[in-house]
């Protein structure tokens, strides 16, 4: 076993004189500390609290947090380890800037990085596809991501279970990497021989196995299954974090190797599940959603209809059938809001008149704020949005990376539940847009091509919020003001009725709170 971490070793030395260097993903804002900078800003996060029973904690797709196996690490008194000592200390000696541009880019931490990543490949492929000569719809191809139109289109449902998705791995991952962490207790190569510089800061959390090795193996797993015409760069990315890891000190390269293939043992735990969830069967086809139709109209409702021309397919009308996190098919049964107005409600007329009057009188701040929320093509979405914010909360919080992970997993597996929920309603009610009953109506933003009731901005809000106020109870007003600022925009886009925007929140509150009472019982607090 020791032959074959030395030879794992070697690799990695050798792979020091290549630089990566792709930065065809461009990221957003996340500051970085400079060499070894341990204050303030997400670079001090990772020197919070070292969660050593972080292990312990519960799991959500694995059974036990040793069910994938790494074995001990050699003695750091071994001449193998002490060659990899040698290694950095050489590698340190030749550091460009370009290196410890590197090196100060992933010490703000692997969690907050892979999730502004993904904000951008969601952003990047939330592109609907435009229509053929004939006026026909052809969708993208996970077989075929290349294809015209490229996989995937990274709508909000589909964006809400890849964010889950690559949260939820990335925490089983790290969970498993802290018990073997404090098993084993291998301290970083900066602590272990003086001649390693800490060049990015380490904390007391072990080094074996590697947490930046273990999300760049979920990463070049995940991500690639989701976004997989973005393989190139999200391996060029994975290369780059561990690399990064190593030139710092925080790791030496049996510590990586280790990290790494724990990293891409689990993920395929996580996506088989992802396989078999049911997001497959979530488009339909045309017989399908005639019925959908058919169905409202026979109820003596008006069906909603796409306004695009050509009429454009429903999005994921099926989306409601995938499997959620913490709600059952049944949870989402029960949970479902109550019918919407009737389309010849004196209700409906009056609420139709309220958004012709609302967006007709808009006010600048309105105006602002309908676009600050608008989240649509081209744009990370509504989860996008939330995780933003969770983002921002996150930094300087004092999180150790793995319960930056929880959080990550925690408000994305309340989005994800709240897309199923929302999904569900929508297609159940089959609701029109206030612009479908009044053509009158001209939406400042995007028009949706999907059923009014209810809002998923709403649903989305109110499931994050109710995660986030959990994790920051200080921070609850604060969170709820934005939540009804989310909900109140898209009456001021034109796009949804009141009635729309207020089960949606109620909606999203109630399947947050299942989420909420999973974070209650997992060991974390």
């Amino acid at each position: 076993m020791k032959r074959s971490w030395l030879v794992a070793s070697l690799i990695w030395v050798l792979s020091l004189a290549a630089i990566r260097c792709s930065n065809d993903i461009p990221t957003s804002s996340l500051p970085s500390g400079g060499s070894g900078s341990a204050a303030g800003g997400p670079v001090g996060a990772r020197l919070g609290r070292p969660d050593t029973n972080a292990g312990t904690w519960r799991m959500i797709v694995l059974t036990s947090a040793n069910q994938v196996p790494v074995p001990a690490p050699s003695a750091v008194t071994s001449a193998e380890y002490r060659a990899e000592i040698a290694a950095i200390t050489a590698a340190q000696a030749g550091l460009t800037k370009e290196q410890q541009a590197k090196i100060d880019y992933w010490s703000t931490g692997g969690v907050l990085r892979w999730n502004e990543i993904l904000r951008e490949l969601v952003a990047r492929y939330n592109l609907p596809p435009a229509p053929r000569e004939d006026g026909s719809y052809v969708f993208p191809d996970a077989a075929n991501p290349f294809a015209d139109p490229q996989f995937p289109f990274s709508n909000p449902p589909y964006a809400a279970r890849a964010y889950s998705y690559v949260s939820v791995a990335q925490y089983e991952a790290l969970k498993a990497a802290w018990l073997y962490k404090y098993q084993y207790r291998r301290a970083a190569p900066s602590a272990v021989d003086a001649s390693v510089k800490a060049l990015a800061p380490a904390g007391d959390v072990p080094a074996y196995p590697s947490e930046d090795a273990v999300l760049s193996g979920v990463a070049e797993i995940v991500l690639r299954a989701l976004f997989p015409a973005a393989v190139d760069e999200i391996d060029a990315r994975a290369a780059e974090q561990r690399d990064a890891a190593l030139w710092s000190g925080r790791a030496a390269p049996s510590d990586i190797a280790a990290g790494h293939a724990l990293g891409r043992a689990v993920a395929p735990l996580v996506m088989a599940r992802a396989g078999a969830d049911g997001m497959r069967n979530a488009i339909g086809n045309a017989a399908l959603w005639q019925g959908l139709a058919d169905s409202t109209a026979a109820k003596g409702q008006t069906p909603w209809k796409s306004l695009e021309t050509p009429p454009r397919p429903p999005m994921l009308p099926f989306f409601g059938n995938v499997r959620g996190w913490n709600l059952t098919p049944e949870d989402f049964v029960r949970e479902r809001p109550p019918a919407p107005p009737s389309t010849s409600s004196e209700q409906m007329r009056q609420e139709v008149a309220e958004v012709k009057n609302t967006v007709e009188n808009l006010t600048r701040e309105q105006l602002a704020i309908a676009y600050k929320w608008s989240d649509g093509a081209g744009t990370y979405t509504p989860p996008g949005h939330w995780n933003q914010i969770a983002a921002d909360y996150v930094v300087g919080a004092g999180y150790s990376d793995v319960r930056t992970a929880r959080l990550f997993a925690l408000v994305n597996m309340a989005m994800h539940d709240a897309a199923v929920g929302c999904w569900e309603a929508k297609y159940t009610y089959f609701n029109p847009r206030p612009s479908q009953m009044d053509a009158g109506i001209k939406t400042p933003i995007g028009l949706p091509n999907f059923p009014s009731y209810t809002s998923g901005h709403s649903t989305f809000s109110a499931a994050a919020a109710s995660v986030l106020s959990y994790a920051f109870p200080s921070r609850t007003a604060e969170l709820d003001a934005m939540k009804d600022e989310a909900g109140l925009s898209r009456l001021y886009g034109g796009i949804h009725y009141m009635s729309d925007i207020n089960a949606g929140k109620d909606h999203g509150r109630r399947i947050g709170g299942y989420t909420v009472e999973f974070a209650r019982r997992d060991g974390a607090d």
